[in-house]
């Protein structure tokens, strides 16, 4: 069984920075496709950002191009979310988990993934 625990989350204006991290126990970290997801209260969960197991190719929610950035560790069992220029509408409680299909295909459906961790909350004031 894989164990995600997120950390790093806060409380920060808008246009400030926040790095979240993700640490991974059990399992084959290195084969697993990383994905971090955000929820809003009354809203779905949607999908952030990805990375390959494989290359660590990324993939990216349009709302965080440019912005966000997905890194991972596999030395450490860790994936980590680089969030510059946070804006209000970034609020959310964010997730990481982990996709063990190895498939060459970058998925932003949560459906897709098998492993997922408790979560970390963002507040971004305006």
């Amino acid at each position: 069984q894989v164990h995600l625990v997120e950390s790093g989350g806060g409380l920060v204006q808008a246009g400030d920075s926040l790095r979240l991290s993700c640490a991974a126990s059990g399992g084959t970290f290195s084969r697993y496709t990383m994905g971090w997801f955000r929820q809003a209260p009354g809203k779905e969960r949607e999908f952030v950002a990805a990375i390959s197991w494989s290359r660590g190719s990324t993939y990216y929610a349009d709302s965080v191009k440019g912005r966000f950035t997905i890194s991972r560790d596999n030395s450490k069992n860790t994936v980590y979310l680089q969030m510059n220029s946070l804006k209000p509408e970034d609020t959310a409680a964010y997730y990481c988990a982990a996709d063990r299909s190895m498939s060459i295909i970058i998925t932003n459906t949560p459906r897709k993934y098998d492993y997922w961790g408790q979560g970390t909350q963002v507040t971004v004031s305006s």
